[in-house]
């Protein structure tokens, strides 16, 4: 036995722990997603996600304004009895998404927003597309809707825009509508590796955006597929994006590990609604620590290459941090 080597040395103090630490979370690793709705003076509470709120305008900014990350991440909510067939509403200039870009840059002009696009909320049938005669989605018809969504977020005053529909050439379209209407100053986060996964079931009670009918399977990622998964986002990498995004998190760190050995653009990873649902769920149980529990999360994501980490605990994180 070699007695020489003693890794717990190391490991002896706080002190000795904190010098050898590989990563460290900052509150700049952080975004924060936000769920917009129509009205004023409005806060919804969302039983599947304690914690998480659908807000108004108003009350989105007044949030913002004491936020100590740096990013937030904006879904739209639109009123049921605007969705449609093509999710029209998407376009809107008055829209759920336009006004809240509105009102938090108005309140927090420093503040990185970053939209969402896609069609799944705004589709009566809750597909993240136009539908094609045979029903399914109709990818070219998609992606030109995707860059007009892009537009009216840019004019709103977004700052980076977030195609997460799985669209083959989603970022191109987004790119060259971005370009051709005079915003080649804002930037695509791309959902490049997006997993038709379990984990999204209580986002979907949030932005009621259940698919009506089937599943996302024929354009989302199969959870099997790693080397699809890094293919599929180096394409959007050379289509234009600006960042990349894996989704969900922790069950596909080996893709975010592989990803960011593959790109030099930085990579995000999104903590999604039934990642966080689960650890708020053991917590209120009393069997796990919340705080420590998020934190190791948040960790594992930065540990394995992530630039930034979307996450719904984002202002909780934050506020510990910030007084560390």
């Amino acid at each position: 036995m070699n007695y020489k080597t003693r890794m717990r040395r190391g490991r002896r103090t706080d002190a000795l722990r904190l010098l050898a630490r590989g990563v460290t979370l900052t509150t700049d690793d952080l975004i924060l997603p936000l769920f917009a709705v129509e009205g004023a003076r409005k806060t919804e509470s969302i039983d599947a996600m304690p914690g998480v709120f659908r807000m108004s305008a108003d009350r989105l900014a007044e949030k913002c304004e004491t936020l100590k990350c740096p990013g937030v991440m904006l879904f739209g909510v639109p009123p049921a009895d605007t969705k449609d067939s093509t999710g029209s509403y998407a376009l809107r200039e008055d829209g759920v998404v336009p006004e809240a870009v509105r009102a938090i840059k108005k309140s927090r002009p420093d503040l990185a927003v970053i939209t969402d696009l896609c069609l799944c909320g705004y589709t009566a049938h809750g597909h993240c597309g136009v539908l094609a005669e045979s029903g399914e989605v109709d990818n070219d018809a998609t992606i030109d809707l995707l860059g007009k969504s892009a537009l009216v977020h840019a004019a709103a005053g977004a700052d980076m825009v977030a195609p997460s529909a799985m669209m083959d050439h989603q970022v191109e379209a987004v790119r060259a509508a971005l370009d051709g209407g005079g915003f080649s100053r804002i930037g695509i986060m791309s959902y490049a590796a997006k997993f038709a996964s379990a984990f999204y079931g209580p986002f979907r009670d949030v932005a009621d955006s259940s698919p009506e009918f089937g599943s996302r399977a024929g354009y989302q990622l199969p959870p099997e597929n790693r080397e699809e998964a890094v293919r599929d986002a180096l394409l959007d990498e050379a289509e234009g994006a600006d960042w990349l995004m894996v989704k969900p998190s922790l069950p596909y760190l080996d893709v975010l590990s592989e990803l960011t050995a593959q790109t030099r653009l930085p990579v995000a990873a999104y903590q999604v609604s039934g990642e966080y649902s689960m650890i708020k769920s053991a917590a209120e149980n009393g069997q796990i620590d919340e705080t420590d529990a998020f934190f190791e999360t948040l960790t594992a994501m930065k540990r394995a290459g992530a630039a930034a980490m979307i996450t719904y605990w984002a202002e909780e994180a934050a506020e510990v941090l910030s007084r560390l």
